[in-house]
């Protein structure tokens, strides 16, 4: 206690010491004035922010400690930004007061200066800034945690989980809310291109793991990160708010705005939209999420995704002293081992139900209970928070930071839950403040006070009321039009004035380069090449925007470039050295597309422009009548379902959405950057289009080859070179050539170049025939990669899945987190081609076609967890096989790109009723389909399964996965997946599915049942399917005793279904073991 007391007095004389530089404090005690004046409210708080924040605030840097006693102290960003935030919201409330004696001053600077040092300590890690830009690892983050006092690091990346980017983006966040309430903040093009390196970081938020708010990562913290949806909820709101905002504030210019790019930040927005309600895999939910879904952040513009994330929350974690961090969390519990920084494997089973609560989000309850004209909520919490505030021997209310169940009561408490008495983690007495805390503390009794109002400390207007969402205008708005009835302003280019007039003649009217100018017309790379030049700053060694593509709603803004206007087209029309590019098809089905993703996704204030480049080889051949078609609908208004209204260049500027590039000013000693336009193609202009120049699709005897490739495997070099140069197939110089590269390499000297050389030639004259099979096998040969092909694995992960590069019954390499395009290459190329080289090339088309399709119709994956490319195949085989009847199946690798995305579509719709189940199972299986709450009853199984489950050799113990995870977790999801991956045949694996929904109804009915030892799963199957073999006596020698063709063609429901066996073999199982007995038995005598 005397160690207490001297806390106490050093406190007290602390805070009388450094009081005002402007006013000395008189007095200590503080009453909680019941009315008074203005001055007397705000004096009120004043003397609490002044002795239990801004007294531990550092001279030197401006940071706060996380620890307000000791000599080592460390001050975490995050922490250090609520308090900053505190100082500000006190200095807009003194703001009304004329005479404030200097306090509005006093408590601005606090802010500023706090600000500053955070900035301060980030931009002596600028190598940290330009590393992480480039390629996002934990181990080039900037560091969350820095000395108070020097701003020096303290930990390093193997002793501390720095990667968080929530805090980077609450970072900006309350930079742009600061500098647009009046204050300066940022001082010279230095601090301003380095802010620019951030947001660069930040954009990719959607597609980096981090540790998250609690610094943990993973639940079971174990040192793995995951994608947090409160991170990248933040770095949304981040972006949103600085996107084209000044940071100089009124007294900016042209050089010291910020930029965002358009479609980062939307893929952020559907992350966020995809994760929700979780708050990452094996996070069910979170309180992480309160401050992104509210106060800050207002993260999320869907009201019911909102309101069903909030409901969650509250329902899963609420408590009387607090909320819990999330379900399971160690932190701060009697049972927690603090000399070890991760836990055991199952350890985090010791915390159920004795989590500790934080009385911290009762405040974030009240704040947004203020925002959102809720006086019911506001009151409900604050009566909650009220009994759990301490009190300083000055009179200074403390939040503590959590309330935890003492070592002694554990057990009690664990048996009845909410039974006993919590205790609070620190009481302000003993000189510790937890700051977040305190901060967050004031900031809503200035809000619930009516001393400043929301708009006051929410100047850019991040939260906006749903009555108002409609006709709110912001920078890019995260509201929108509530229904979106776009209309895509399009122009048609045609490269050359021969081509203008051909197309003239179908009444189909276009400009050509020539005729749009001065309006210049950029390739989207162009662009890209302008953007280098953003956020450059030699002295800091920072380089300007990573070279990543700009999507199709960046190039659907004019752009103004060193005095030029200039207008892009997207990706889609850039010339490819993928094969897809070849099929005419695919070009129309990803304009549509193109457009569906504008109208769904364009926030913006002004038309979207889409240019529509049309080539001369467009049109050739076959190729010009579904040309001529879409061409004829854009005429009439509406592609795709998307409403268009097409125009001249000149007219179209007007309605658009313009952005200044003007980071790219050029001093007279500076030369300027040279960009390329489009040329026109310089061509007669009333020469003829030659248009019989392709033929129509090849047959499927041109795209044989006439040898055996293992007749030639055996032959002599020489012997081969003969072969080829006397050969006229191209499928047989393709093969040939393939046996020259393997032996001799890519380099070895042909008569016609080198080995490489000829299979790129191969590769060219079958892409201009339509011989997609050699197309295919010749892409492979030469290692080509398609664009794009690491964002839509992206686009696949970020929707919760998980893919699997592979053959078919062969190792499959799982891909649960986001991958460079040379690491992808690596896998596709080693794991892909064992069995058929043009597998690889095929697995590439895929990914492109499922990474569109998930984005715009997720619900076509509802119930796959895992998308396996290499089973997907299998299953479009398996359809082009039932759709051949008896007749040889069409061969997948000879068809079009463009009739491979349609057979995708085709086989993810629900499977026909009039097909065998033997068909719909071989299907469903392919694609791992798994029915609605399949996973959740799989949980509920191992729970009455104490030696756990076994199926194809891979093993689910019952323990520690109840222990280490809970039901409803993405991560045990994941788990169930992974027993099944031994499975080689899908409709065994659907069968397998089937048992198991069968097993959890059965157990779920009799609770008094539960099984003894391991179940086997293959072999209630294998009787299931015995007692099938009896009641369908089939002749002798008709079928082989182990082919299960009849029992999976043979439907699960009703009398001699398939369910009906399965259900015999598990009570069969069931009933040898011992029953559990059951006070409320039914069976029971006495």
């Amino acid at each position: 206690m005397a160690g207490l007391d001297g806390d106490r007095t050093f406190s007290a004389h602390a805070f009388s010491k450094f009081g005002s530089i402007y006013e000395p404090l008189k007095s200590i005690n503080l009453p909680k004035p019941e009315g008074g004046s203005l001055w007397e409210k705000l004096d009120h708080y004043y003397r609490i922010v002044k002795s239990t924040l801004l007294l531990h605030q550092s001279p030197t840097t401006g940071l706060f400690p996380t620890k307000t006693y000791g000599d080592n102290q460390k001050a975490k960003v995050h922490d250090s930004l609520y308090c900053a935030a505190c100082a500000w919201a006190l200095a807009l409330a003194y703001r009304r007061i004329d005479d404030d004696k200097g306090r509005t001053h006093e408590l601005e600077h606090s802010a500023i200066k706090c600000m500053r040092g955070i900035l301060y300590c980030y931009m002596r890690q600028a190598d940290k800034v330009q590393q992480f830009k480039q390629d996002p690892k934990p181990s080039e983050c900037l560091h969350s945690v820095f000395s108070a006092h020097t701003g020096d690091e303290v930990f390093s990346h193997e002793e501390y989980s720095h990667l968080q980017i929530n805090a980077v983006s609450l970072f900006l966040l309350y930079l742009v809310e600061m500098i647009s309430s009046g204050l300066q903040v940022i001082y010279n093009t230095d601090e301003v291109s380095f802010i620019q390196n951030l947001v660069f970081c930040v954009e990719r938020a959607y597609r980096v793991p981090d540790f998250g708010v609690w610094e943990r990562g993973s639940k079971y913290n174990n040192g793995s990160p995951e994608l947090h949806s409160s991170s990248v909820g933040l770095a949304k709101a981040a972006l949103e708010a600085i996107n084209g905002f000044n940071l100089f504030g009124k007294q900016g210019c042209s050089w010291s705005v910020i930029f965002v790019d358009f479609d980062a930040h939307n893929r952020n927005r559907q992350t966020l939209c995809s994760l929700l309600p979780r708050e990452s895999r094996s996070h069910n939910t979170d309180a992480a999420l309160l401050p992104c879904l509210s106060y800050p952040a207002f993260a999320l513009d869907d009201e019911v995704l909102f309101s069903q994330t909030l409901d969650k929350i509250i329902r899963k974690l609420k408590g009387k002293y607090g909320f819990k961090r999330f379900l399971r969390d160690g932190y701060g519990t009697a049972l927690e081992d603090k000399t070890r920084r991760y836990y055991k494997p199952a350890e985090i089973k010791l915390f159920d139900g004795i989590e500790c609560e934080f009385p911290l989000f009762f405040i974030f309850m009240i704040i947004d209970g203020v925002f959102r004209g809720n006086p019911a909520q506001v009151k409900e919490y604050q009566d909650l928070l009220d009994p759990l505030l301490q009190h300083t021997c000055e009179g200074c209310p403390v939040v503590p930071k959590y309330y935890y169940v003492p070592a002694d009561f554990v057990e009690l408490e664990k048996k009845n839950p909410g039974s006993q008495k919590r205790f609070p983690s620190n009481s302000g007495c003993d000189g510790k403040f937890f700051l977040w805390g305190q901060a967050v503390y004031i900031i809503a009794k200035l809000l619930a006070d009516k001393l400043i109002s929301p708009k006051d400390i929410d100047p850019i207007g991040r939260y906006v009321a749903p009555e108002d969402q409609r006709n709110v205008s912001m920078r890019f708005s995260n509201q929108g039009p509530l229904e979106n009835d776009l209309v895509v302003h399009v122009a048609l280019i045609a490269e050359s004035q021969r081509l203008q007039v051909f197309l003239n003649t179908y009444g189909i009217q276009t400009q050509t380069p020539q005729q749009v100018e001065p309006i210049q017309i950029w390739a989207q790379k162009e662009l890209v090449k302008a953007y280098f030049h953003l956020g450059v700053n030699d002295k800091l060694g920072l380089s300007g925007r990573p070279d990543r593509p700009i999507g199709c709603l960046g190039t659907s803004k004019i752009y103004r470039i060193l005095g030029k206007t200039v207008v892009c087209y997207s990706i889609i029309f850039d010339l490819s050295d993928f094969y897809m590019s070849q099929d005419v098809m695919m070009l129309i089905d990803d304009i549509k597309n193109a457009l569906q993703f504008i109208k769904q996704y364009w926030k913006m204030h002004g038309r979207p422009l889409f240019v529509v480049l049309i080539r001369e080889d467009n049109i050739r051949g076959s190729r010009f009548n579904p040309i001529l078609d879409m061409l004829a609908a854009f005429r009439k208004g509406i592609v795709g379902g998307v409403k268009v209204h097409v125009d001249r260049v000149q007219t179209l500027i007007s309605g658009a959405v313009v952005e200044q590039l003007d980071f790219l000013r050029i001093t007279e000693t500076e030369e300027a950057p040279v960009f390329k336009r489009l040329e026109e193609l310089d061509l007669p202009k009333h020469s003829k289009v030659k248009r019989q120049s392709s033929t129509p699709n090849a047959s499927e005897l041109e795209q044989q080859p006439d040898v055996n490739i293992n007749d030639w495997k055996s032959k002599s070099t020489y012997e081969i070179l003969q072969k080829l140069n006397d050969c006229n197939c191209l499928a047989s110089q393709a093969l040939l050539s393939s046996i020259l590269l393997k032996r001799e390499g890519p380099n070895f000297i042909t008569k016609d170049g080198t080995v490489a050389e000829h299979i790129e030639r191969i590769y060219r004259r079958a892409g201009s025939k339509k011989l997609w099979s050699v197309v295919r096998f010749a892409a492979s040969l030469l290692g080509k990669l398609v664009d794009s092909l690491a964002p839509s694995i992206t686009n696949v992960l970020v929707q919760g899945k998980q893919v699997t590069l592979g053959a078919f019954g062969q190792e499959e390499e799982v891909i649960s987190n986001p991958l460079s395009p040379g690491v992808i290459k690596k896998i596709i190329y080693e794991k892909c081609h064992l069995q058929d080289e043009r597998e690889a090339v095929v697995q590439q088309e895929l990914v492109i076609h499922i990474g569109w399709i998930i984005s715009n119709s997720p619900e076509l994956f509802s119930g796959m967890l895992k998308i396996r490319i290499g089973w997907i195949i299998h299953a479009m085989k398996y359809e082009l096989k039932i759709r051949a009847g008896g007749m040889p199946a069409k061969d997948l690798y000879q068809m079009s790109p463009s009739e491979v995305k349609q057979l995708l579509l085709d086989i993810l719709q629900p499977q026909q009723q009039g097909r065998g189940w033997l068909n719909r199972r071989q299907i469903d299986g392919s694609l791992n389909r798994a029915p609605a709450g399949f996973y959740d009853r799989v949980w509920q199984i191992l729970e009455r399964t104490p030696n756990g489950l076994i199926v194809a050799g891979k093993f689910l113990p019952q323990q520690p996965t109840l222990s280490d995870m809970t039901m409803y977790e993405m991560n045990f999801s994941l788990l169930v997946e992974d027993m099944l991956q031994n499975i080689d045949q899908p409709e065994y694996r659907q069968i397998i599915v089937e048992l198991l929904m069968v097993i959890s109804v059965i157990l779920e009915r009799n609770p008094e049942l539960e099984f003894q030892d391991k179940v086997d799963l293959d072999k209630v199957v294998q009787e299931a399917f015995h007692d099938f073999q009896k009641d369908h006596s089939l002749p002798k020698g008709s079928e082989k005793q182990d082919d299960m063709t009849a029992f999976y063609n043979t439907h699960p429901i009703g009398k001699k279904g398939t369910c009906s066996y399965l259900s015999k073999a598990v009570i069969t199982l069931l009933l040898e073991g011992e029953m559990k007995p059951s006070n409320d038995d039914p069976c029971t005598v006495s």
